[in-house]
């Protein structure tokens, strides 16, 4: 498709960015440690690391993993932790080392932690001490040879790591009883390796990063295999996009999203790694009032989310009364923001939602708005620079503008490939080099993108095609919805029928009252013939909606 996105682009954004200025991301993250090194780079829970302390003891880690467990290049070392200042020393000093990291997440069951230590090989793990019992169950099942424990106030200063160890673990009980022999505290790695050299290892664009296990919720989990070329490539992306609008070392971020998540990993983590911005680590985003609690305390100048936090956060007490006066960038990803949602964020900060997209596979931003669109435009925006988009049908040609198809994306960000897996590496790469994505799309004569549906989430009503994701934004519209989830479900007249499962805002919302709303705004066959009530919607750990479960259940 020709690039007709790039006369849409903001002025300053290139059409294409230097792949070559850096040779891996070990390289970023040493050149911003040595420019920045005394502005504050994470914080959490009141606690701040710079930039030069990020430098010293990430290295410390990273010598430690060469010069005491003897890992060479290339071999896997996981993280299973929530954001906490460990994340970055720990994930740093991985990278440093050479090593490849294979994040997890800490909410997995043991079937999914069993199967990720397995297929990626991980031979060490550095597991905060709260999820030490569901390692215990699968350990001696996975090729783990070493296991490194710590608790969520590890790197506070004393005496405050005490008391908040002491809270955690004694007062609040959130760490189940664990016991694995001959585990190893992340600080006395930390110690040991102060007293070590960290040998350094050529990196180039070829070299793996990082095995990022796709969501697994419709199947087997896959690595996807990241290379630092990969991600390179979509940091030189995601600043040269930020440029606009953002001001290197002066930008403070709020990272609620788990970084061992893609989006929060790349987006926040090493983005603003890269520019010398200051990263404000949520530890649980869940507990909404004391997420709140904690913006009050700090001027932000963006936030990344997916629309359950957005909603979240707009329905906490509190929320309204916040400082957004240095707000300037709001963005959303990892499923489809909500124009209602939208609307009502602009409403109260007094900035634009500004929707993303992107794949675990595409490291993982592939579209973007512009971000200083003045509003919500229901678009995933454009294809960001170095980055080609083609809309596909089901025999793999290329189909027009306006043109409903499956998205396609080819750039220096999408993946190597899966790992150990060619036969499915093979079937999402087209023989072009593009990776079909799995999502329906069209692309308006500007070059914006917007998302139908997933192909699997489509509901087919006496042979039209229904996408879940209008049913939901227009429901979403009723005053007295809160959530709301779309599914098909079997219809001996239609086929499939639309259920909507829907989260009450308001508790005298009745389902007619609802369905006859849809009407207003729908055509016959896409209004919903089932409304059903819950507390709550099934989501991932990452706020994504499963559909499947709702279908399903």
């Amino acid at each position: 498709m020709e690039k007709i996105w790039l006369r849409e682009y903001p002025p300053g954004v290139p059409a294409e960015v230097n792949l070559n200025e850096f040779s891996s991301l070990k390289d970023i993250l040493e050149k911003s440690c040595q420019r920045f090194a005394e502005l504050p780079a994470y914080s959490n829970m009141g606690v701040t690391l710079r930039y030069r302390d990020i430098d010293r003891l990430s290295r410390a880690f990273g010598a430690w993993l060469q010069q005491t467990l003897g890992l060479g290049k290339g071999e896997r070392v996981a993280l299973m932790m929530p954001n906490v200042l460990q994340y970055p020393v720990a994930l740093f000093g991985i990278l440093r080392a050479g090593l490849i990291g294979v994040n997890v997440n800490p909410l997995y069951t043991p079937r999914e932690l069993e199967h990720q230590l397995k297929d990626s090989g991980a031979t060490a793990i550095v597991i905060v001490e709260n999820f030490a019992h569901i390692l215990q169950e699968v350990l001696s099942r996975t090729p783990v040879k070493t296991v490194i424990t710590t608790q969520l106030g590890d790197l506070f200063p004393f005496p405050k790591r005490t008391l908040v160890n002491f809270v955690v673990k004694r007062v609040k009980k959130m760490v189940p009883t664990w016991n694995i022999p001959n585990t190893i505290p992340f600080r006395r790695a930390l110690g040991e390796g102060m007293g070590q050299a960290l040998t350094d290892v050529p990196l180039d664009h070829e070299d793996l990063a990082f095995l990022q296990y796709t969501g697994g919720t419709t199947g087997v989990s896959k690595g996807a295999m990241l290379t630092h070329g990969n991600l390179v490539a979509n940091l030189q992306q995601a600043s040269a996009w930020l440029s606009p609008v953002s001001k290197p070392t002066e930008e403070t971020i709020i990272t609620a999203l788990p970084l061992y998540h893609i989006f929060s990993l790349t987006a926040n983590g090493l983005t603003f790694m890269k520019v010398g911005g200051h990263n404000i680590l949520i530890t649980n985003p869940r507990d909404m009032p004391g997420f709140v609690k904690e913006l009050s305390k700090v001027r932000f100048t963006a936030i990344t989310g997916v629309n359950t936090l957005f909603n979240g956060l707009l329905h906490t007490p509190g929320f309204d009364r916040l400082d957004f006066s240095a707000l300037k960038i709001s963005l959303g990803g990892g499923m489809a923001v909500q124009r209602a949602v939208a609307e009502h964020w602009r409403k109260v900060t007094g900035t634009t939602l500004i929707e993303a997209y992107g794949l675990t596979e595409t490291s993982p931003a592939a579209c973007i708005n512009p971000l200083n669109l003045p509003e919500y435009n229901g678009s995933i925006g454009l294809p960001i620079p170095s980055t080609e988009l083609s809309i596909r049908d089901d025999e793999g040609r290329e189909l027009g503008v306006g043109e409903a198809g499956e998205i396609c994306i080819r750039g220096p960000q999408v993946m190597r490939g899966y790992w150990n897996r060619p036969e499915e590496t093979t079937q999402i790469m087209t023989a072009d080099g593009y990776l079909r994505t799995g999502d329906i799309g069209v692309v308006d004569e500007r070059g914006y993108a917007r998302i139908v549906d997933r192909k699997k989430d489509m509901i087919l009503v006496s042979g039209f095609n229904v996408y879940p994701n209008e049913v939901e934004d227009v429901a979403a519209l009723h005053p007295g919805v809160l959530e709301v989830a779309a599914v098909g479900v079997p219809d001996e007249k239609t086929g499939e029928a639309i259920k909507i499962v829907v989260v009450r805002k308001d508790p005298a919302l009745t389902a007619e009252a609802l369905i006859e709303h849809c009407r207003q705004h729908l055509t016959g066959y896409k209004v919903p013939r089932r409304v059903e009530f819950r507390t709550e919607l099934p989501k991932t750990n990452v706020g994504k909606i499963l559909r499947r479960l709702l279908r399903e259940g």
